[in-house]
């Protein structure tokens, strides 16, 4: 049941690193552009430059690496699944047999790239909240979806909602492990049996999980119209964004990795 408090994304981690100072619609950018030329890389090249801008990006923000790799941990049985049914499913030379299961070479690259695709879209996602504060998360997504407050979406309500999003998924896992562990003290069983029964056993778990998820919710609400909260272009903010040199460093590398991806796509196909 540790594994719930493993989940990294939507957590913050205060510092004052190079990432940390970077403006919050660069780093929303910057994080969004890898996600796409993420999916247009097809080949071992691509993947090595991929995977060397997201060492960086850690590097530089300097979050260890023991609070990342622990993040990773509780969608390692969903990497294994991917990576078995691409060796497995994926037509081409024959690898091994097992059985009547069928390995490829070309389902070993697949399975390889498909999770390097979901291991780096992890660990930028959980980059971003780490060295973002709610707060400046906030108003970074709000900053980018303003123009299209001129065809009528909502951006102020929209980034609200994202990053409330965000910020509850650590709390709600850590109410999940409470409730666990509560009724584990109880006789409850959550580990024992094969996959059906441990997931039939969770049913219990989500009633009062909800209820929890409710209740903060209402709370919430509750503490924000009694502080008269009112969202909009009209609200000020006590910390203006603004871009400095690094931002532009950094948008300038980004640009660069993602021009180096996408002519790898082309030159070398396969």
């Amino acid at each position: 049941m540790s594994m719930l408090r493993d989940i990294t994304i939507g957590q913050y981690l205060s510092g004052s690193s190079v990432v940390h100072r970077l403006d919050p619609r660069t780093k929303i950018t910057v994080v969004g552009v890898f996600m796409i030329v993420l999916f247009t890389a097809i080949n071992a090249q691509a993947y090595v430059v991929l995977v060397g801008f997201a060492v960086l990006s850690v590097v530089l923000a300097e979050v260890p690496p023991r609070m990342l790799f622990r993040g990773l941990r509780p969608v390692l049985f969903l990497l294994m699944l991917t990576f078995a049914l691409q060796l497995f499913l994926t037509r081409g030379h024959v690898l091994f047999t097992l059985g009547p299961l069928v390995a490829t070479w070309e389902g070993l690259r697949q399975g390889i790239f498909m999770v390097l695709r979901l291991l780096l879209l992890l660990v930028m996602a959980s980059l971003l909240t780490l060295t973002t504060s709610p707060v400046s998360l906030t108003d970074g997504l709000e900053a980018i979806l303003g123009p299209f407050r001129f065809v009528g979406v909502p951006a102020h309500e929209l980034a609200m909602m994202m990053t409330i999003a965000l910020r509850f998924i650590p709390t709600l896992m850590e109410e999940a492990d409470k409730i666990m562990k509560a009724q584990m003290a109880r006789g409850a069983d959550f580990e024992s049996g094969n996959p059906i029964r441990r997931a039939r056993s969770l049913i219990p778990l989500l009633v009062p999980l909800f209820v929890s998820a409710f209740r903060r919710a209402d709370e919430l609400a509750t503490a924000m119209e009694s502080r008269c909260y009112r969202g909009g272009h009209k609200r000020t903010r006590l910390h203006r964004l603004r871009a400095t040199g690094l931002d532009a460093y950094a948008a300038a590398v980004t640009a660069g990795m993602a021009l180096i991806v996408i002519g790898l796509r082309w030159w070398i196909p396969l």
